[in-house]
């Protein structure tokens, strides 16, 4: 399933008036878990994380002039980025390759990249809640008497401002996971109601670029 953070992306010359269902794989590591339909349509949402205006090497998501994937979907090129008058970016103009379609491309173009995103006409507006370890030592007693202080600051951060699932996640239901796409996996919260979806991170996944950047940063 694809959460994302969002960040607006406009697909030129994609149709206004029409919306596509895309299928997709629930679990791209099992392919007995079958496919779900994505809607897609001229404006998306991608996680904020997934530009860089000015990207370092082996970047390949998405930048200026830059091509990515959206999986299960088209083969995209950043061609204009929109921002506000203090400079923060708002949105991205792209434009699509029609052939290059999944499952059904015939665009010879090959990209690195491949990004997740959620259409913006139907997107679910949840909560989520990243829980990690509690203590920043695999041991506490390794701490000493005052535990606090080896406590982890960041072993719970919820988001809750612009942050769009896919509108199947309106159906979750509690007692099963999903795999949040590059984020792990989530289980339904407790205290969700039908206009407020909680999802709580129980399992980490590791992000390759991420790990790259720490590593040279």
């Amino acid at each position: 399933r694809a959460t994302v953070e969002h960040l607006p992306l406009s697909a030129a010359y994609y149709p206004e008036d029409i919306m596509e269902l895309l299928p997709s794989e629930n679990n791209p590591e099992d392919p007995s878990s079958g496919s779900r339909s994505m809607p897609f349509s001229k404006e998306v949402y991608i996680e904020r994380e997934d530009f860089i205006e000015n990207p370092p090497k082996k970047y390949f998501r998405l930048a200026p002039g830059q091509m990515v994937r959206l999986k299960s979907a088209y083969i995209i090129k950043c061609d204009e980025v929109i921002k506000d008058t203090h400079g923060e970016v708002t949105e991205l103009l792209c434009s699509y390759i029609p052939e290059s379609k999944s499952g059904l491309d015939t665009s010879g173009i090959n990209v690195k990249g491949v990004i997740h995103w959620v259409n913006a006409k139907n997107a679910l507006s949840v909560e989520v809640r990243m829980y990690d370890r509690l203590f920043q030592v695999e041991d506490p007693a390794d701490i000493g008497d005052d535990l606090s202080a080896g406590l982890n600051q960041e072993s719970l951060i919820v988001l809750s401002k612009n942050i769009f699932s896919e509108p199947e996640l309106k159906n979750a239901k509690h007692g099963e996971h999903y795999q949040f796409l590059r984020k792990g996996y989530f289980c339904l919260d407790k205290d969700s109601k039908d206009d407020k979806m909680i999802f709580n991170r129980t399992v980490t996944l590791r992000d390759a670029w991420a790990k790259e950047t720490k590593k040279n940063g």
